[in-house]
C-alpha cells in the first residue's frame, strides 16, 4: 500500500522560479559536477488535466523533453511523482494521452525499481537516445498529496543534497507511555541512513519544540521536565518518584545517542524541522553535544485527542473556523463564520502560514500543504476573506492581516483549502479490506485478539452496512471517500477469515475510526455466511450535492390544479394520502410550488448508484426514474412535526447549465447516461410534476419547509450536511411566503437556534 512512509527516505530541494529554496526530504548523496551542470527540472503538461496529473516533460541540457511510454511502468511513475513533489503515482498514461510534446523524447524504455532516488539511476537507453514518436509521450497520474517541504509549482528543480531533514518522529522512552496513541512527548529524532538520530538539545528553544509539536500534528508545545529524563537517563525500570504516575519506568535505558544535529534555530512558523536553519554534526566530532542531552519536546494534544492524556491543556475547537469536504480528518474548505454566516476564503495570497494558523486553531498541528484553486469543492454561500496574511504565529486567523471581498469580486472557484499535520494513531493497523480489484476496494476485515493472545482477522455482518460505514472506513484507511458500501461480497475473492466478529455497526460518517461507532454487543448476524459480510469501495474524490436556497425562496406560489390533470402524478404517489377518497376527475388539489437547482460543487461527477439497465420507466411522463428517492419534501409544524409530505423520484438527472468553461455530459433524452457534472446543476422548474407539496389538507400557520436531496445516502458525498435546506413559512389560506430560506451548515450554531425557535409572523409582512 503506497503511503507517505514510502518517501522518508526521501530528501528533495525544491526550486520556485522566484529562486526560493525550500527543502524537503529526498536522498543522501552528494550530487557530481555533471549532475550540478546539468539540474534537472519537472513539470507536467498536457490537456485535459487535473493539477496532478499529465504529460511529463524533462529539463535537461537547456532544452525540454518528453519520455517515451516502451517500457513504462508503475514503478517508473513512482520516482517521477516524487520528482514532482507528490508521495506517490496512483497511475500511468500512454501514446500521449495529455497531447504531443515537442522537441527531444529525452528517455526511452525507461525502468525503474520504484526506490529510485533519481530518474538518472534507472535504466533507459541514455539521454536523447530513442527511438520513438511524440505519438507514444508518457504521462503520470499522481497521488493528490505532497512531499513534506513542497510548496504548489508546476516547474520543479531537482538537486540530491546531502544534509537534509528526511522524517522526525517523537520516541517516548516511558514505559506507561509507549502503547498510547498519540505520542505526545519524547525525545525528537530524524531518519538518518538506515536508522533515527538525536538532535543536541544545547541552545533548544520553545520555538524549536513549537515546529517539531506542529509537525507530529499538535498545536502548541509546553514546558517539559529535563530533569526528569537527566535523572533517569540511566534507568532500566526502577520506579520512579515525584515525576509522572506511579510505576512508570524508562523503557530505553543505556542507548548510546548519536547526535545528528547539533544546532536548530527556528523562528516557530516554519512547518516542517527542515525549513529551519540547522547544523549538522560531523562525521568526525569527538563531542558533538559536549555537557547536553538529547533534545526532548512535550506537546498539547487537540482536542480530537485529549482523552490519551489527561496533564494537558484544555483546549477549546475554533468555533469561527470549520473545515468541509475534505475525505481525510484535518482536511477541507477553509470556511469561516461572520455575521453568523459562514463563507469562504479567497485563495489570493494563501500560504503555509495562513493555513498553519487554522489548522491549530482547530486544534491540528502545522499545515502539511495550502490548496488553492478550490481543491476541497466549491461553496455556495458568501466569500467573507481575502489575502489573507499570516506571520504564523496567530491563534486565530482573525488576528491576521485580510480584506472583506464579496463573491462578486472572488469566485468560488478560488476557495482555498488546506491539509494539517495530524497526529499519528495508527488507526489502519485495526482494520484492512481484502479481495478487490485495487487496493481501493474490498471485503472489510478487522483485527482481533484471542483469549490466548492470538491475533487474528474477523469479518462484520453486512446487513444494515450503508454509505455512512463506508465513509469511516475508507477515511481510517486513508483512502478517501467512500463510493460504496456493500452488503454482500462474494464476488470477491475470500482470504480464510470467516467468522463474523461485529454486527449492527452504525456510524454517524464523521467518525475517525470504526470502533467508534455503535455496534452490537453480542455478534448477531441472520446471514452469517462470508459471502454477506460487509465491503466497500472508495475513492480519491467524490460528488457533493447543494441547493440553491434562494431560488426556492423567490420561486414559492400556490396553485390549485384540477384533478383531471393529476392523473401521472397520482401514478407516481405524489399526492396526498386524501386524494384517494377525492371524487375524480373533479375537484382540484391545493399545491405548494417551487423550483429546486441541485448543483454538483464536489470533486467527481454524482451518477445513480444503479446501473442504467435497472432504471425503472415511468410511461405517463415518458422518463426513466434512476434513483427510488431522489428528493424529500417536508412542511413541518413549528414544533417539528410532519403537517404535509412530498417526494421526488429522480425523473431524470441530468446537466442544465454548467459554469463557464465547463461541458455538459448528462442529457436524458434518448435513454442518455444520467447524472450531474462537477461544476454543472440540475433544475427541476416549479411547473414539473411532483415538484410540490400537496397541503389541500394544511391549515394556515407557520411552518418550516424542509427540502433534502439524497435523503437516504444513496450516493456517496463528500459533505452530507448541506445536502437539506430549510425555510420559515407563513400560510394564510390563500398564500404563501418563504423566508430566511438556508442549507443546513450555512448558519452559525446561535442563528440555527433562533431560526428553530422562531414564533411564527403576525402578519404578511417580510422584514
Amino acid at each position: 500500500m503506497w503511503s507517505s512512509a514510502w518517501c522518508q527516505g526521501w530528501d528533495v530541494a525544491v526550486v520556485l522560479l522566484l529562486g526560493v529554496w525550500l527543502p524537503s526530504s529526498l536522498g543522501q548523496t552528494t550530487p557530481s559536477p555533471q549532475h550540478q551542470s546539468n539540474k534537472l527540472q519537472f513539470r507536467l503538461v498536457g490537456y485535459p488535466r487535473k493539477h496532478n496529473e499529465g504529460r511529463v516533460e524533462v529539463f535537461y541540457k537547456g532544452e525540454w523533453g518528453t519520455i517515451c511510454d516502451d517500457d513504462f511502468s508503475l514503478a517508473n511513475a513512482h520516482v517521477l511523482c516524487r520528482h514532482l513533489g507528490f508521495i506517490a503515482a496512483t497511475g500511468w498514461t500512454h501514446s500521449a494521452q495529455y497531447g504531443k510534446g515537442t522537441g527531444k523524447i529525452w528517455l526511452d524504455n525507461m525502468q525503474c525499481t520504484g526506490t529510485e532516488k533519481s530518474v538518472e539511476l534507472c535504466k533507459s537507453h541514455g539521454w536523447g537516445n530513442s527511438d520513438c514518436t511524440h505519438d507514444e509521450d508518457a504521462g503520470v497520474i499522481c497521488q493528490d498529496e505532497r512531499l513534506p517541504g513542497f510548496v504548489e509549482s508546476n516547474v520543479i528543480e531537482m538537486q540530491v543534497e546531502e544534509d537534509r531533514v528526511e522524517a522526525v518522529r517523537l520516541r517516548s522512552v516511558v514505559v506507561a507511555s509507549k502503547t498510547k496513541m498519540p505520542i505526545a512527548e519524547g525525545i525528537v529524532e530524524v531518519k538518518y541512513k538506515d536508522g533515527w538520530a538525536q538532535i543536541c538539545d544545547l541552545g533548544w528553544t520553545p520555538k524549536n519544540s513549537r515546529v517539531v509539536c506542529g509537525q507530529m500534528g499538535f498545536p502548541f508545545e509546553r514546558k517539559v521536565n529535563k530533569n526528569f529524563y537527566k535523572r533517569n537517563k540511566r534507568a532500566t525500570g526502577p520506579k520512579l518518584k515525584g515525576n509522572g504516575s506511579a510505576g512508570s519506568r524508562l523503557f530505553t535505558g543505556r542507548q548510546k545517542n548519536f547526535y545528528r544535529i547539533y544546532s536548530v534555530a527556528c523562528l516557530g512558523t516554519e512547518g516542517h524541522l527542515s525549513a529551519c536553519p540547522l547544523q549538522f554534526s560531523k562525521g568526525n566530532a569527538s563531542a558533538p553535544c559536549r555537557g547536553g542531552m538529547p533534545a526532548v519536546v512535550s506537546c498539547v494534544p487537540g482536542p480530537l485527542y485529549s482523552h490519551v492524556n489527561s496533564r494537558k491543556k484544555k483546549l477549546k475547537i475554533s468555533s469561527t473556523v470549520r473545515l468541509k469536504g475534505g475525505a481525510k480528518i484535518g482536511e477541507g474548505r477553509v470556511e469561516v463564520l461572520k455575521n453568523n454566516e459562514w463563507g469562504t476564503v479567497c485563495d489570493d495570497r494563501w500560504n503555509l502560514q495562513a493555513a498553519s494558523v487554522v489548522c491549530r486553531e482547530l486544534g491540528f498541528g502545522s499545515a502539511k500543504e495550502a490548496l488553492l484553486g478550490a481543491r476541497m469543492g466549491q461553496s455556495m454561500g458568501p466569500v467573507h476573506l481575502n489575502e489573507v496574511q499570516c506571520s504564523g504565529l496567530e491563534r486565530t486567523i482573525w488576528s491576521c492581516r485580510y480584506k472583506n471581498v464579496t463573491s462578486e469580486t472572488c469566485k468560488h472557484e478560488k476557495d482555498a483549502a488546506l491539509r494539517c499535520n495530524v497526529p499519528y494513531m495508527a488507526y489502519e493497523n485495526t482494520i484492512r479490506i481484502t479481495g478487490g480489484r485495487t487496493r481501493y476496494e474490498g471485503r472489510v476485515e478487522v483485527a482481533t485478539t484471542n483469549e490466548n493472545g492470538t491475533q487474528g482477522w474477523g469479518l462484520i455482518c453486512g446487513e444494515g452496512w450503508s454509505t455512512r460505514e463506508a465513509m469511516v472506513v475508507c477515511r481510517q484507511l486513508g483512502l478517501g471517500y467512500a463510493n460504496h458500501g456493500l452488503q454482500e461480497t462474494w464476488y470477491w475473492d475470500g482470504s480464510n477469515v470467516t467468522e463474523m466478529v461485529l454486527s449492527g455497526v452504525k456510524c454517524s460518517g464523521d467518525e475517525m475510526t470504526l470502533s467508534h461507532c455503535q455496534r452490537h454487543k453480542a455478534v448477531s448476524c441472520q446471514k452469517a455466511a462470508a459471502r454477506f459480510s460487509a465491503g466497500v469501495i472508495c475513492s480519491e474524490t467524490a460528488s457533493d450535492l447543494a441547493l440553491n436556497a434562494s431560488l426556492v425562496q423567490q420561486t414559492v406560489y400556490i396553485e390549485d390544479r384540477p384533478l383531471h390533470m393529476l392523473y401521472c402524478a397520482a401514478e407516481e404517489d405524489c399526492l396526498s394520502k386524501s386524494a384517494a377518497k377525492a371524487n375524480w376527475p373533479y375537484g382540484h388539489r391545493r399545491l405548494l410550488r417551487f423550483s429546486s437547482q441541485i448543483h454538483n460543487i464536489g470533486r467527481a461527477d454524482f451518477r445513480p448508484k444503479a446501473g442504467r439497465h435497472s432504471w425503472v420507466w415511468h410511461a405517463c411522463h415518458a422518463h426513466y426514474h434512476s434513483m427510488d428517492i431522489f428528493t424529500h419534501y417536508d412542511l413541518l409544524s413549528v414544533n417539528g412535526t410532519k403537517a404535509a409530505e412530498g417526494h421526488k423520484a429522480s425523473f431524470c438527472l441530468e446537466d442544465n447549465e454548467c459554469l463557464e468553461g465547463v461541458s455538459k455530459r448528462y442529457e436524458c433524452a434518448n435513454f442518455g447516461e444520467q447524472g450531474i457534472t462537477v461544476g454543472c446543476y440540475d433544475q427541476y422548474s416549479h411547473d414539473i410534476d411532483c415538484q410540490w407539496i400537496d397541503i389541500t389538507d394544511v391549515k394556515p400557520g407557520n411552518y418550516i419547509l424542509q427540502i433534502v436531496i439524497n435523503p437516504n445516502y444513496e450516493v456517496a458525498e463528500s459533505d452530507f450536511t448541506n445536502n437539506a435546506m430549510k425555510c420559515n413559512c407563513k400560510y394564510d389560506g390563500h398564500r404563501i411566503w418563504l423566508h430566511n430560506c438556508h442549507i443546513g451548515d450555512a448558519f452559525s450554531e446561535e442563528a440555527e437556534r433562533r431560526f428553530e425557535k422562531y414564533p411564527g409572523q403576525l402578519n404578511n409582512q417580510i422584514s
